[in-house]
């Protein structure tokens, strides 16, 4: 009993002489922790910012919290000294808008919906020539020059194809009939409500002045009430024998419309928080995530926020951990050897635009940046790993730098070990994620990429995706795994450079 004591001891010692000594950049990740994501997360993702949406107030909330973290662990404002990159959006929101056939006004999205930016500047009315499916052959059977055309692709046709061959062709005005009944209008309609009755947001002022910019979607009723034909028959004559051109059996009908648009601008602001390299300070790595999601929605039971706590207030934290790791390191005289540009963008959930702006107008040369590590969406599981080891989905690292995809995965197997799941690597996936978040504004100007993300779960663009669902422990694990290649990234001797094409 006596010999328990000393054999602890020996035990003891023998743990500390042989257990292997932790590297520099293993001390380091220590200090991502679930405890400080979360804590972070609770902030970003609480409803008082009210869902981070684009140029509302709780996206500029969103921004001052981000931007008063990176002024507090020590980061440079890198932007005539402010962390703010300011840029400007148009949104364009419709005006009185409807279609007419003989004396029956249809209003926009109830039984029309109009899709662009043009204003007709007063009533227009033309004759409306019946298209089929809207392919090259239906069109080379008619003279469209000047009217509108109505096209029924089909349900699973391709309206936007249709769309274009009838600009070619020099129409007027589109209509789109792709579906079957008024109840699969009206739901197509509702979803058209939400995404543009608040008007669409771009980097550049449309132009309005284009009259065949645009085009109508119509309910059955309407197609009936323009031809006096069953949408049946019309379906028939579509998928006809274009020999016996059955197009030219339904008459031309006649249609007015109305489109107008009223043009807003509004504000927003990429947040940049900026670290000095030492030796090789002129080479820049980013790390991006976006910072806004889509506010509130009205899902008939009043307004909801959607939180966007995985989406992409996960992404947002996990920079804001990174940022805080890499600039402790510098104070304690650790690096890294070159600079490093934490940046959390708005807009990408209206078309990647704070991205874009930034890679139209970059504050460092985008000839200086190495590489964009873009987090977005990192802190859930997907129905297809719900008891799986820990795993993140990498998208990307190997499409302009294989020499990046090496490292990538160097660096997961020596210290994160996480299952990496390359399913959407592929840019021809149906979801084609390669090109849907903010990484791609950096990989269509060659610069390597890497996009880490979780996938699509069920709570997606939903008010139910909220802090109570992160994984902290697995979000932290990732954002480990993230930091060990930004760490490698950040001080290796050579910088890592695009693939030969």
């Amino acid at each position: 009993m006596r010999l328990r004591p000393v054999l602890f001891i020996w035990a003891l010692f023998q743990n500390v002489i042989f257990a292997p000594a932790q590297t520099v950049e293993q001390n380091y990740a220590k200090l991502i922790t679930p405890a400080d994501l979360k804590q972070n997360l609770s902030i970003l993702a609480s409803d008082a910012l009210e869902g981070r949406e684009t140029g509302k107030r709780g996206q500029k909330m969103a921004a001052a919290f981000i931007s008063y973290h990176f002024q507090d662990i020590g980061l440079k404002p890198p932007v005539n000294g402010s962390f703010y990159q300011p840029f400007q959006l148009y949104q364009s929101i419709p005006g009185q808008t409807y279609a007419e056939v003989e004396g029956t006004r249809y209003a926009n999205f109830e039984d029309v919906v109009y899709f662009g930016s043009s204003d007709s500047q007063g009533e227009m009315t033309v004759p409306v020539i019946f298209a089929g499916k809207g392919k090259a052959v239906d069109y080379d059977q008619l003279d469209v020059s000047g009217k509108a055309v109505l096209v029924m692709p089909g349900v699973e046709g391709d309206y936007r194809s249709a769309v274009s061959l009838a600009r070619e062709k020099n129409a007027r005005m589109v209509f789109v009939l792709n579906t079957r009944t008024m109840e699969e209008f009206r739901d197509q309609a509702s979803r058209f409500r939400r995404y543009l009755s608040e008007g669409r947001l771009s980097l550049k002022r449309p132009d309005t002045s284009e009259l065949n910019r645009g085009y109508f979607f119509v309910a059955p009723a309407v197609a009936e009430k323009i031809f006096h034909m069953k949408t049946e028959k019309l379906a028939s004559y579509a998928a006809g024998d274009t020999q016996k051109k059955l197009l030219k059996k339904v008459a031309p009908g006649r249609i007015s419309y109305k489109t107008s648009v009223e043009t807003k601008v509004i504000q927003s602001e990429n947040v940049l928080g900026y670290l000095e390299g030492t030796d090789k300070k002129d080479e820049l790595i980013v790390v991006t995530a976006h910072y806004d999601h889509i506010g509130k929605a009205d899902h008939g039971e009043g307004d909801l926020i959607n939180n966007g706590a995985d989406d992409d207030g996960s992404g947002t934290v996990t920079v804001m951990q990174l940022a805080k790791v890499f600039a402790q390191a510098k104070k304690d005289g650790k690096g890294p050897r070159r600079s490093m540009l934490f940046m959390t963008v708005a807009g990408e959930e209206e078309g990647l635009l704070g991205s874009e702006y930034y890679t139209d107008h970059p504050v460092f040369p985008l000839a200086s940046t190495v590489v964009d590590l873009n987090i977005d969406m990192v802190g859930r599981r997907d129905a297809q790993h719900e008891t799986s080891p820990p795993y993140l989905y990498v998208i990307g690292a190997d499409k302009l730098s294989s020499e990046l995809n090496r490292i990538s995965e160097a660096a997961n197997e020596k210290y994160t070990r996480l299952v990496f799941d390359y399913t959407y690597n592929d840019p021809g996936h149906p979801d084609r994620l390669y090109y849907r978040s903010d990484h791609w504004n950096f990989a269509r100007r060659n610069i390597p990429i890497i996009f880490y993300f979780d996938g699509i779960h069920e709570d997606y663009h939903a008010p139910s995706d909220e802090v109570d669902k992160i994984e902290f422990d697995l979000l932290a694990d990732r954002a480990k795994c993230i930091f060990y290649t930004a760490w490698e990234l950040a001080n290796r001797d050579e910088r890592i450079m695009p693939d030969a094409k």
